[in-house]
């Protein structure tokens, strides 16, 4: 059976990272850093064991003191059952296997161990993606894959079923920024490490005419009073926990105590009673 093909050159994703990176421009990770330590401040229970998959070690060991740092590789270095919490940050939306990511993270966690991922959503720089496409098919009457296709959060919830998952929650949050021009935006990407590396890129250098084209009508269609851009960012967190006989079960067919007609002050229908007339 062939291969799917691959979403991210991991080369090309290493490389973005290791050269351009500018530790200065990680505020998504100390935002999503904050995040998670929200949500744990919620969970009455402490971790004596935590891990962090994450592509930049300083912002989370700094974080989480004492926690394991993992490399975001394709095969992590995770011992089955040896974590009590695994967090998954601000990687998996360049992963080429989401779900196999996730299913290593549940088995590296003990019974009723904690997961949580947080990670770039759908609604993140639909601003730049909206201009770029625009720009590109006027210069050059095509379009070339140039930011990562992030998942949105009605779908992404469903990864967590499937990779085995306890208790499976999504949600987001959308942060607002701005920038004095689309290429001041475009260079706090680089700087972040988040460069184009998909593996269906061009691989040739885009002309910068494209790009001119793109800061303009950024400007024209986004620009605010003061003359400023709008950045969107959306980060969508999935937690989930191993399955542990000690959490909340669903009832089994038939097993309910009480009927729904009495709880909602109705009169039950039975099903094969539906087209006949109600006789009040």
């Amino acid at each position: 059976m062939d291969k799917p093909p691959r979403l991210t050159d991991i080369t090309a994703l290493r490389r973005n990272r290791k050269n351009r990176l500018n530790p200065k421009a990680l505020f998504l990770h100390e935002e999503a850093a904050f995040e998670i330590q929200e949500r744990l401040n919620e969970v009455n229970r402490a971790f004596k064991t935590p891990a962090i998959i994450a592509p930049f070690s300083n912002i989370w060991s700094d974080s989480f003191p004492g926690a394991k740092i993992i490399a975001d590789d394709d095969t992590l270095s995770l011992k089955q059952g040896d974590h009590d919490l695994v967090i998954h940050a601000m990687s998996l939306h360049w992963s080429n296997d989401p779900v196999g990511q996730l299913i290593q993270c549940k088995r590296a966690l003990t019974p009723d161990g904690l997961f949580i991922a947080i990670f770039p959503g759908g609604q993140t720089l639909n601003e730049l993606r909206s201009v770029l496409a625009t720009a590109e098919i006027g210069v050059s009457s095509g379009l070339s894959p140039r930011i990562a296709p992030m998942s949105e959060i009605r779908s992404i919830g469903a990864l967590l079923q499937r990779a085995g998952f306890a208790l499976p929650v999504a949600d987001s949050i959308s942060l607002h920024t701005s920038y004095a021009t689309a290429w001041d935006l475009m260079r706090e990407l680089r700087a972040m490490g988040e460069g184009n590396a998909l593996a269906a890129r061009k691989k040739t250098a885009s002309r910068r005419q494209m790009f001119n084209e793109a800061a303009m009508l950024y400007e024209q269609e986004y620009s605010d009073d003061t003359g400023r851009i709008p950045a969107t960012f959306e980060l969508i967190c999935l937690t989930g926990w191993a399955p542990h006989d000690s959490q909340p079960q669903p009832l089994r067919p038939g097993s309910a105590k009480a009927r729904l007609a009495d709880a909602l002050s109705t009169v039950e229908t039975k099903a094969g009673d539906l087209s006949k007339p109600s006789s009040h």
